[in-house]
């Protein structure tokens, strides 16, 4: 249970960050290039799905590291 908590803690932490970075990144290179609030969308949304695929990988080495079940200490 402790080592799901510890997960659940670092996806929330970094996942904040990464989406947070995603979408501020395709805000900025619209304005940036001046491509409208309609492209700025679209690279917004690309950038989430970059997002959601580096949380992915995030999650399945961070459950490799601290594997979640009711294995019994050793």
């Amino acid at each position: 249970m402790r080592n799901l908590i510890t997960i659940i803690g670092l996806m929330v932490l970094v996942g904040t960050e990464v989406f947070a970075a995603a979408i501020a990144a395709g805000w900025a290179l619209a304005g940036l290039l001046d491509l409208g609030d309609r492209v700025g969308h679209v690279l917004m949304g690309l950038f989430s799905l970059v997002a959601a695929w580096i949380m992915v990988q995030l999650w399945r080495r961070a459950t490799e590291a601290e594997p979640i079940g009711s294995a019994k200490p050793r």
